[in-house]
């Protein structure tokens, strides 16, 4: 599997970055009974951190490529906590999708699909998941979206 992942994110023109650090008092990734809960993670390029608010500042297009690049570093924390075996995935269970928003913005949904749409283009069919798109006034460091995941994974 993780061959696969690396084939398509290369046919994506995409590549994993280093998992990111935490920056308060949580972790990444937690294992249990089953299912990886990967903390939220933010939207980065180019080695700096996506920032705005969708309806605001910035576009439908630049949310969609934020929550894309959540989704590749959601990837490259479920890679660090399975130890890069990519191959225990079994599906990708739930997404959380949570998107700076001015007041009239409602596209959420839309913008979420950089993260959706990263998921099944990496993971076939065990890529297709759950997902909860809101919007918020603020989100931490000012980044202009945040995407967690809940993902089911098979025994080391």
């Amino acid at each position: 599997m993780t061959a696969q992942i690396d084939a398509k994110l290369a046919e994506l023109g995409l590549s994993l970055p280093e998992a990111a650090a935490p920056v308060a008092a949580y972790v990444p990734a937690v294992e249990a009974g089953g299912l990886l809960h990967v903390s939220g993670q933010l939207p980065f390029k180019d080695g700096a951190l996506m920032t705005g608010r969708l309806g605001e500042d910035r576009d439908l297009a630049f949310g969609q490529e934020a929550a894309q690049r959540c989704g590749l570093m959601l990837v490259a924390q479920i890679a660090k906590a399975l130890g890069g075996d990519l191959g225990r995935v079994e599906r990708i269970v739930k997404l959380g999708v949570f998107v700076n928003s001015a007041a009239g913005f409602s596209d959420q949904p839309k913008v979420a699909n950089g993260a959706s749409e990263l998921m099944q283009a990496l993971f076939g069919e065990a890529g297709r998941h759950a997902r909860s798109a809101v919007g918020v006034p603020a989100l931490p460091l000012g980044a202009v979206v945040e995407v967690d995941a809940v993902v089911a994974i098979r025994a080391a």
